[in-house]
């Protein structure tokens, strides 16, 4: 074999002190991930004597509010005026978007109950689970609205609370949704758009005059 020449062996230096160089760049990596695992630190609970009650788990300092908890607008996160009475006021302006939002809603978290237009004959409950009271009811249609948002957010008697599940202004959207359903029950004639009125009267005429014709035939 020839010898090798001057810039070979050079280039066989240098490409051995990179491998070099890569091997303890690799076997110094572990070392450093054990130090930044093993660093000094207190597990959850774990006894400590810097303070006087030997807790290092420390309770929050007074006044502190952890991200994204700050309740800036009371009646709106709670349904309640004076945390003591519930709201007779909705916490924002009613659109038809927002109803429609409701109607969704309701219909995936409540109508398995409640039903569809509120009575509370939902699937489950004829699958046996307890029967919740209508939204019908004389008690029901003079509760304030804030009293829906708060069982919605912790539940009642056995229905369970959904505050997990509906963020707030889902709550509202679901309570708009349900006096939309209570007023389609109980509202009168001349509350409605006179466009409204003209079609059940009309539908109503049309009814009357098919019966006389069936009275008539018999």
């Amino acid at each position: 074999m020839w010898p090798k020449s001057k810039s070979e062996a050079c280039g066989a230096g240098a490409a051995r002190s990179v491998w070099l160089g890569a091997f303890l760049i690799v076997a110094a990596l572990p070392a450093c991930r054990l130090d930044m695992y093993d660093q000094p630190r207190y597990e959850a609970l774990e006894p400590s004597d810097i303070f006087a009650d030997g807790r290092s788990s420390r309770d929050p300092i007074a006044g502190t509010v952890a991200r994204g908890a700050l309740e800036a607008d009371p009646v709106f996160l709670t349904g309640m005026v004076n945390d003591s009475t519930f709201t007779d006021e909705m916490p924002f302006e009613l659109t038809q978007e927002i109803l429609e939002r409701g109607r969704e809603r309701y219909n995936i978290f409540c109508s398995v109950c409640h039903d569809a237009a509120g009575a509370g004959r939902g699937m489950i409950v004829r699958r046996g689970y307890k029967q919740p009271p209508s939204f019908h009811i004389e008690r029901l249609r003079a509760e304030r609205v804030g009293y829906f948002y708060d069982v919605i957010k912790n539940g009642f008697a056995t229905m369970p609370g959904y505050a997990a599940q509906i963020p707030p202004d889902d709550r509202w959207a679901i309570v708009a949704y349900i006096r939309a359903l209570q007023l389609s029950q109980y509202a009168r004639l001349d509350e409605l758009p006179a466009d409204v009125r003209r079609e059940i009267e009309r539908a109503a005429g049309a009814a009357q005059a098919d019966e006389k014709h069936g009275e008539a035939h018999d």
